[in-house]
């Protein structure tokens, strides 16, 4: 398939965007009108950009259908200020309710049953339950267009976190498990980023690795191995020597066929033992 966005309507085009990508980080953000009107909507073209300054950009979108503002584009647009609150699984429900296209003027704390407290640098509120709140001030607001479904960049600058010690490590850090973060697919679809959900992969920040290219070309080709496995097999620095190769082999059952070399380092590498699948494949 084959998608030109000029030729296929808002909605569709919308459709395949935000269920290719996903999952997304979800900006609760909080905003008040000039009259301090509060306003709670969630919205998921959100990241952070920047570390120094520190920026997050989130995009109150125009509606494909009426092509007004969003509340949230107008409430920053008079105040240039908004917090933004971290969504996790203790919460998704009420944020999915305050996303309701309620009239102007309504309070979505009050609707969807969330604790506005006060914020220290700021006018809006921030949500109590939220693991994280960011209080930002709006440093611009980038308009990427006039038809309904273009966005409007909303680029903050983060003046102080208030992080729930909750979900905080032994080490003062965040942790992953404890924090439970939800994100955003297409349609109805949530993720959680939690259990079996969660897994790690070494950043080769440090190491130089072999790359595949170095793989041997029997091993590279494999039809038992994936194309994870030849990562995680080319992240390696340096192949396991040939006195290495000879002490498992004294102290293992190796296999003989190639396939079966492989099938049982497929099995290594799914333990994260990357020196052992190399040792077993030129074994």
């Amino acid at each position: 398939m084959k998608i030109n966005p000029k030729e296929v309507s808002t909605g569709r085009l919308h459709h395949y965007l935000l269920s290719s990508v996903a999952p997304r980080p979800i900006a609760f953000a909080s905003t008040v009108d000039k009259d301090g009107n509060r306003n709670l909507s969630p919205f998921s073209y959100f990241n952070v950009f920047s570390t120094n300054p520190p920026i997050a950009i989130f995009s109150p979108a125009k509606s494909g259908r009426t092509n007004t503002q969003k509340n949230t584009y107008e409430n920053v647009k008079e105040t240039m200020e908004v917090v933004i609150n971290i969504v996790n699984y203790k919460i998704v429900q009420q944020m999915s309710l305050s996303s309701t296209a309620y009239d102007k003027g309504v309070d979505e704390f009050v609707k969807s049953g969330l604790t506005p407290i006060e914020s220290e640098l700021v006018k809006p509120a921030r949500v109590k339950e939220a693991p994280i709140s960011m209080e930002c001030k709006v440093r611009e607001v980038v308009e990427l267009g006039d038809e309904g479904g273009s966005g409007n960049l909303i680029i903050c600058e983060i003046l102080q976190m208030h992080i729930d010690d909750e979900v905080l490590d032994a080490d003062g850090g965040i942790d992953q498990r404890k924090i439970d973060l939800v994100g955003r697919m297409g349609g109805d679809y949530y993720v959680r980023a939690n259990g079996d959900a969660l897994f790690t992969v070494p950043k080769p920040l440090s190491t130089l690795g072999i790359g595949v290219d170095q793989i041997p070309e029997n091993i590279r080709n494999s039809k038992i191995l994936s194309g994870n496995d030849l990562g995680m097999l080319g992240n390696i620095e340096a192949l396991p020597t040939g006195d290495q190769i000879e002490d498992y082999k004294n102290e293992n059952s190796i296999p003989e066929s190639d396939e079966e070399k492989q099938a049982m380092a497929k099995k290594l590498l799914e333990q994260q033992n990357i020196i052992d699948a190399w040792k077993v494949l030129l074994s």
